[in-house]
């Protein structure tokens, strides 16, 4: 694994990828900053751009772009209150009230800060942590499945405590529409009605 990592480190800090990173950066903060284009958008329109080059060089480009715009999210979110990414949704209950404030430059500065310091953190925790956590996610079961998804409903309704039923309400209406479509394990479908559409 680390062979892997030393022999990527003169090819990621080339010019070229260096480069690439910038402009990557650049354009991935534009769409972000703009409501409707989510990050992955951003990266399925600019494929193109990676036909001609070296694998190596169209994956830095089409990350950059990637990061660039998880961060360009939060600058309509924090300037307008409509986040440019649903990453960003969180930044608007905190971001445009600064902005009501006239701390819009300080939010803009927070929000930079934490989106540089919080990509360098998690890259190296991937990079280290990915090959043990995937041992980890190969032994999970359908028991481990079911503990895992009861937890993410337990969440929703913890984090809506001010009307509980609503959150209930909304954790079951989510459950339900994830049921919709091909039985993953019997291949039965559910709940289409005879619509093919809903069949994926």
């Amino acid at each position: 694994m680390y062979d892997a990592i030393f022999q990527a480190i003169p090819v990621v800090f080339s010019i070229k990828s260096l480069l690439l990173m910038f402009l990557g950066t650049g354009l991935g903060i534009a769409i972000g900053a703009m409501p409707g284009l989510t990050a992955s958008m951003g990266v399925a329109l600019l494929i193109p751009l990676t036909f001609g080059m070296p694998p190596a060089y169209g994956l830095v480009l089409l990350g950059s772009i990637y990061c660039g715009a998880i961060y360009g999210g939060s600058i309509s979110a924090i300037l307008l209150n409509v986040p440019g990414t649903p990453s960003s949704a969180a930044t608007v209950l905190d971001g445009f009230p600064m902005t009501q404030r006239g701390e819009a430059d300080k939010a803009l500065k927070i929000s930079t800060t934490a989106s540089f310091t919080g990509g360098i953190i998690s890259a190296f925790v991937l990079l280290f942590l990915a090959p043990p956590l995937a041992r980890i996610a190969l032994m999970f079961g359908a028991s481990e499945y079911f503990w895992l998804a009861l937890l993410g409903l337990s969440v929703i309704v913890s984090l809506s405590s001010a009307n509980i039923v609503k959150g209930f309400l909304a954790a079951a209406f989510g459950l339900f529409v994830g049921s919709i479509g091909l039985d993953s394990l019997t291949g039965v479908p559910r709940f289409t009605f005879g619509v093919p559409n809903l069949l994926d």
